[in-house]
Order: structure tokens, then C-alpha cells, then sequence
């Protein structure tokens, strides 16, 4: 037993491989959430959201970038992070 923990903690390549096989799989880009589109039970799929923080996002459109939302005010730093690669803003063509 010492023996297999010993090898593998001695590996960089087998801890980075355990490390990224637990880590979320991130959504494709087209698969995103658009936050100038998506509804309230959308927002609510999104990793820590909260029906508050996903009624700000409805309220305060449209969005130009995703980084509005920090930007504007609209959500904190900490939510941000935790949204930012999940969503998107695609903007209503003029």
C-alpha cells in the first residue's frame, strides 16, 4: 500500500491527471448560458446562484459582455467566478 502511494505521489503527471479527471467538465461555447436570453430557471442551473443574484441578472439587461455583470455591479467578484465560464452574452443583432 505505501509502495502505490509513494508512486504516485512521486508522479506529477498521475496527480495532474487525477486532478483534471475531478475537475467539472466546462460547457462547450455553444452550450453556454446567454444571459441576455436565458430565463430565471436557466440562471438557476448556473454553479451558486441564487434566485436573487439570477433576478438582478434578468433585471439589469441587456449585457454587452459577460464581465458586465462585475462591471455594472450586478453580481460580486465571487459569483462571477464562479459563473464566468458558463455563460455568455450574445447581443440582439441592431
Amino acid at each position: 500500500m505505501i509502495g502505490i502511494l509513494a508512486a504516485v505521489l512521486a508522479s506529477p503527471l498521475a496527480f495532474a491527471q487525477t486532478a483534471k479527471s475531478l475537475a467539472p467538465a466546462l460547457p462547450a461555447p455553444q452550450d453556454r448560458i446567454d444571459i441576455n436570453h436565458a430565463s430565471m430557471s436557466e440562471l438557476l442551473k448556473l454553479p451558486g446562484i441564487t434566485p436573487i443574484w439570477a433576478g438582478r441578472i434578468v433585471r439589469f439587461r441587456p449585457y454587452r459582455a459577460k464581465n458586465d455583470l462585475i462591471d455594472k455591479g450586478i453580481v460580486p467578484s465571487a459569483v462571477y467566478g464562479r459563473i464566468r465560464d458558463y455563460i455568455i452574452a450574445h447581443r440582439d443583432p441592431k
